[in-house]
């Protein structure tokens, strides 16, 4: 072939569709008698490209009436992003004299320790395995990137790299260092291996293949279509094919309209103005849709006045205006100042319209509706295309609701799925350990005991009963005190079975091989649920990462500590996207934006434009420098966002074509896309306005059956029937009693009890300090009685250890409580030595009022001098008010008194007169000592106090609250009013079931009116 022939480089404008319009095209050129297409091959970017194509010659039959068609031979040309290998035809069976590509995996995982050798060599600090991981991940996909631009590592310390390298800070510097010699570390390696990386393979098979078409060109025509790819590599062998006898060349949008000022105001994109020099500018315009175009042109040799419009159009043409328009719409800086001058035609737009919605659900839904709209018109047919996949997510779970299956093809990353969920939890609890939110989500996913509903229906009925017991306390880490709850639940046989699976996840060392990790995170899986956990496309997938993760890891000897596995795992998943079987909707189809190349429908609806979303943010670059991207001839991170622009100018081609965007997403408000701003520039503000779409929007509150509106809840005032009202009575209630009653009502009639969360603080956890102290105190009481020497701090300590606490609880209040306990001690001792002694602790008591059993419990009760009784209630948080006392909301030391003086309690039937009431705090007392824990207090009005109840008046006035509370509500027909007291400070377990914020502004809002 010889240099000069001429190139077939053709261009189909975006509003041409470029599936349909290639179709259109190749039918035509290059079909034959009988034999028809089956002579073609057709390279194409993906397997994605390759089906929608192939459905733009099943619609071609359709349309021309043809009863069948041979259609020709695809051959991908890989794409690293996709993860997709080179088709049969550029890699054949007998390529052997191009070494194998090693596996991702492998590589992966064997920077990941050179990086460690690395570091050791140069005496930093290691890096922890997750991170070490993850570095290895990014210098995989940066050496890709400059295999890709036929970069060696040798250019790394090339003189232009080397003269501005003191130009960059100390970070840059050290990242580039260590770049450069784990690469060369890394070639080493490979030559061991005997192979080479995916990307040098695939220039190597493309240098092959041009090499073979140029000496010897193939008889049966080739046809790249689609490809916009612009590696060296790739770019020769397109130069090549557009040369062939029959061959061609077809790229999507290519604006040859274009004019040249515009064209060159476009920048270098790889022509370097002088020998040596820099081939992409600091002022290039990386994010013009047509800046990738004009690089792959450059690497072809071709100029653009060479590329031919393809005169074919598809199915789904929009009007040429279209194409005028867009191209107009992308114009670079300098250029859009023409557009002053531009003609209406030039603007014109029409069959696009502008959405915006208050917010990501509600976009979703209208997006839903238009698809459902759009399908009453028969053979149209949809796409919605956006970069967000929870919005993909939402949109589908919309177009449900009217049973229309609609295939997201970008699919989901593999550790949302639920065979990698469940996979995930179970590393979690070899990182963070049997923590009871991790267990209880790992035991109630919804795989475990699948395809049983009887054994899964008791799995979770056990589950549910661990669960409540565990949300009554906050247990230390580790298997031991979970044994116990579920013991103590009646469920030992169940966790047994549970913890057979969890224990062999839990490993305290330093560190681990990730393969033996990953046989017991599979073993697990397994067990909790069978076959389930691999049998969908989700465990498919799950399933081939992990035996080759597993394998590899083994080989290699990969360790990383416990903690780190979960983020590698993770991290592992988040790399694999897993995609629905085929066989939703057929005129329905969501895309991402790779998925939606070459792809074309009657309407198109963009969605999430946003920024951010569309285009994403460019990522930086972590170890290379823009400078260093530069001075290497590599185009920097921005290049991204003119590949996301040039996804937009072919969306716009469609006939029909909404433009979507939500003014707050779930982090808050939101900024338009840069795209869409423009396209409201180019059409003006008057414009604009008319290409609004309103009436979508506007039918939302519409969508759904309006509901009559809630009558107005009222207070509630339960008054329930007298045979349930009359309960027995805890002291401790009579204060909700009276300030509260249908929290009362709630708790001792209806017996409801407050749900508390999983894995509480133990730091903010008053129940757990309360009953840990009580419960020490009446140990030490009992204990006393046999060793008076008993000291309380030492005998503490040990119940302390003995408890296994929590460590945040064991480090930040154990040493309060301590200091507190020692006051105590010293009270109790000194006590001793006045007369007054300890006669019983945590001593149960009862009397009858009125028919009620009124019972209460006593944490301490001492005999003093005179004979009488002493009360003492231990606190470990401050003691009630004085003025609560007063208002009959403080109730339990008073009610105390009075089952000691009319009643008995158990511990060696005491009763008598209570002559002392007294709280121990182990907080600090601020009116004295701020430093020192442990403080008493008096409910009585006694020496300085000038509020209070006097001590002669204590008893009696208790016992006047308490018989008015008996008769009014437990023996009368009072009903159970929710917050009939404010000045009641009380709690508020009960305020969402009393429906508290439904009535209470308005109540409030009725007493202010009348008042």
């Amino acid at each position: 072939m010889g240099e000069g022939a001429a190139l077939s480089v053709y261009s189909i404008a975006a509003h041409r569709g470029f599936a349909d319009a290639l179709v259109a095209g190749l039918v035509p050129r290059y079909g034959e008698q009988d034999l028809g297409l089956a002579r073609l091959t057709l390279l194409v970017p993906s397997s994605r490209a390759a089906r929608t194509i192939s459905e733009a010659f099943i619609r071609h039959c359709g349309a021309t009436g043809a009863a069948g068609m041979l259609m020709p031979r695809m051959v991908t040309v890989g794409d690293l992003d996709l993860d997709e290998a080179l088709g049969a035809l550029l890699d054949p069976l007998g390529a052997s004299d191009i070494p194998p590509a090693v596996e991702p995996t492998r590589r992966w995982l064997e920077i990941a320790e050179l990086i460690a050798l690395e570091h050791a060599a140069q005496g930093d600090t290691p890096l922890p395995g997750a991170a070490r991981l993850r570095l290895a991940r990014e210098m995989a996909r940066v050496m890709d990137r400059l295999l890709v631009e036929e970069k060696a590592p040798e250019d790394l310390t090339s003189q232009s790299v080397l003269d501005m390298l003191g130009d960059l800070s100390g970070h840059w510097q050290n990242s580039l260092r260590l770049f450069a010699r784990v690469q060369a570390r890394w070639r080493g390696r490979l030559d061991e291996l005997g192979a080479v990386d995916a990307a040098t393979r695939r220039n190597l098979l493309f240098a092959r293949a041009t090499r073979k078409w140029r000496e010897t060109p193939p008889e049966a025509p080739i046809v790249a279509a689609g490809v916009t790819s612009a590696s060296p590599a790739l770019a020769r062998m397109l130069r090549v094919i557009a040369g062939l006898p029959g061959g061609a060349v077809v790229l999507p949008d290519l604006d040859l309209s274009l004019s040249e000022d515009a064209w060159a105001e476009l920048g270098r994109a790889g022509a370097s103005p002088e020998p040596g020099g820099q081939t992409f500018g600091a002022r290039d315009a990386l994010t013009h849709p047509q800046y990738h175009l004009k690089l792959l042109l450059g690497r072809m040799g071709v100029a653009r006045a060479e590329v031919r419009p393809w005169h074919r159009k598809g199915l789904s043409a929009a009007p040429p205006a279209r194409s005028r328009a867009i191209s107009s719409l992308f114009l670079p800086p300098q250029a859009s100042k023409a557009w002053i001058d531009l003609d209406s035609d030039e603007r014109r737009l029409s069959g696009v319209r502008i959405m915006t919605n208050a917010t990501g659900e509600e976009e979703a839904q209208a997006i839903a509706l238009i698809v459902r709209e759009a399908l009453e018109t028969p053979e149209k047919r949809v796409a919605v295309m956006t970069a967000d996949r929870s919005l993909a997510r939402r949109v589908a779970q919309h177009l449900a609701r009217w049973n229309i299956d609609a295939d997201d093809s970008a699919g989901q990353t593999l550790s949302l799925t639920p065979a990698g969920r469940l996979l995930g939890l179970l590393a979690e609890l070899v990182s963070h350990g049997p923590d009871p939110v991790r267990v209880i989500a790992a035991l109630s996913h919804p795989l475990v005991r699948k395809g049983d509903d009887e054994a899964r229906r008791e799995w979770l009925r056990s589950l549910r009963v661990f669960d409540r017991r565990l949300r009554r306390q906050t247990p230390a880490p580790g298997l031991t005190p979970l044994r116990e709850i579920a013991r103590g639940g009646g469920v030992a046989e169940w966790w047994d079975e549970a913890e057979a699976v969890i224990a062999p996840l839990i490993d305290d060392s330093a560190a681990m091989g990730l393969a033996d990790a990953l046989d017991r995170l599979a073993m697990a899986a397994e067990a909790l649920a069978g076959e389930a956990v691999w049998s969908r496309e989700d465990g498919r997938a799950l399933g081939a990462m992990v035996e080759d993760l597993r394998r590899l890891a083994r080989d290699i000897g990969t360790i990383a500590a416990p903690a780190d596995i979960a983020d590698v795992l993770r991290d592992a998943m988040d790399e694999i996207a897993v995609r629905p079987p085929y066989g939703g909707h057929p005129r329905v189809a969501i895309y991402g934006l790779l998925e939606a190349r070459m792809t074309r429908a009657d309407l198109v609806i963009c969605g999430g434009l946003n920024e951010g979303s569309w285009p994403q943010a460019p990522g930086g670059d972590a170890l290379l420098a823009p400078g260093v991207l530069r001075a290497l001839g590599v185009p920097g991170a921005e290049y991204r966002i003119g590949l996301s622009a040039h996804d937009l100018a072919g969306a716009l081609g469609a006939p029909e074509v909404v433009l979507s965007r939500a003014q707050r997403d779930a982090e808050g408000p939101t900024l338009p896309s840069r795209f869409l701003l423009r396209v409201e520039a180019l059409l003006g503000r008057k414009t604009a306005d008319a290409h609004r779409e309103t009436r979508i929007p506007a039918m939302l509150a519409l969508l759904d059956r309006e509901a009559d509106p809630a009558p107005e809840y009222p207070r509630p005032m339960p008054r329930p029937d007298g045979r349930l009202r009359k309960v027995d009575v805890k002291v401790t209630a009579l204060d909700r009693l009276r300030g509260d009653p249908y929290q009362f009502y709630a708790q001792e009639i209806l017996g409801l009890s407050k749900l508390g969360p999983l894995s509480a603080d133990p730091f903010d956890d008053p129940a757990l300090r309360g009953t840990l102290v009580h419960k020490i105190l009446e140990a030490w009481h009992r204990a006393r009685a046999v060793q008076p020497d008993l000291a309380l701090v030492p005998f503490a300590t040990r119940k302390f250890a003995e408890a296994r606490l929590h460590p945040l609880f064991t480090g930040l209040w154990q040493p309060r409580i301590l200091a507190a306990l020692e006051t105590f001690g010293q009270w109790i001792d000194n006590a001793q030595g006045e007369g007054r002694s300890v006669i019983a602790s945590e001593a149960d008591g009862a009397m009858k009022v009125q028919g009620i059993t009124v019972r209460g419990r006593a944490d301490r009760i001492d005999r003093l001098a005179d004979g009488t009784l002493a009360i003492v209630d231990y606190k470990t948080g401050p003691p009630p008010k004085m003025k609560q006392v007063v208002a009959g909301y403080a109730m339990q030391m008073g009610l105390l008194g009075l089952i000691a003086r009319d009643g008995a309690f158990s511990q060696g039937a005491i009763s008598g007169e209570a002559g002392k009431f007294e709280f121990w705090s182990l907080g600090k007392d601020k009116d004295k000592d701020k430093d020192a824990f442990g403080y008493r207090l008096e409910p009585v009005k006694i020496n300085k106090k000038r509020t209070g109840l006097t001590p002669e008046e204590f008893l009696p006035r208790h016992a006047d609250f308490l018989d008015e509370a008996i008769s009014k509500y437990l023996l009368g027909d009072a009903p159970f009013t929710a917050k009939e007291n404010p000045d009641y400070d009380g709690y508020s377990d009960y305020d969402q079931l009393m429906r508290l914020e439904e009535w209470a502004i308005r109540l409030s809002n009725q007493q202010r009116d009348e008042a």
